[in-house]
């Protein structure tokens, strides 16, 4: 898969992901679990709107894809550390072992990436 592919396609995902717990809470917290900090779940789903946006952009131009994988990469393994971390405490649902899941195919798709 080439970069401008994998930047897309995590772009796309970090948007829709992002905006789900805007757009309907209730349907969110149904699936994740309850959450205390509502701000802080509206934070992250905004930076990850912003990141998804930047990502979108950059991935087709030159030069941009490079940008688009340091997003990439780093979004992507800082969320699955948090995942599997905070799901081994016990502090999150296991339905977060899936997200843990989808962005280490994106790091390694990254990885792979021509």
């Amino acid at each position: 898969m080439e970069h401008s592919a994998v930047g897309k396609l995590q772009g796309g995902f970090n948007v829709v992901s992002g905006a789900w717990p805007l757009v309907h809470m209730r349907s969110f917290e149904a699936v994740t679990g309850a959450k205390t900090d509502k701000w802080l779940v509206r934070t992250v789903s905004g930076l990850l709107i912003t990141i998804g946006a930047a990502q979108l952009r950059a991935a087709g131009t030159p030069g941009g894809a490079d940008q688009a994988r340091l997003l990439g990469i780093g979004t992507a393994a800082t969320l699955a550390a948090i995942d599997l971390t905070y799901v081994a405490k016990g502090r999150i649902s296991k339905i977060y072992l899936v997200d843990a899941a989808v962005e280490l195919l994106l790091v390694r798709s990254w990885l792979r990436a021509t």
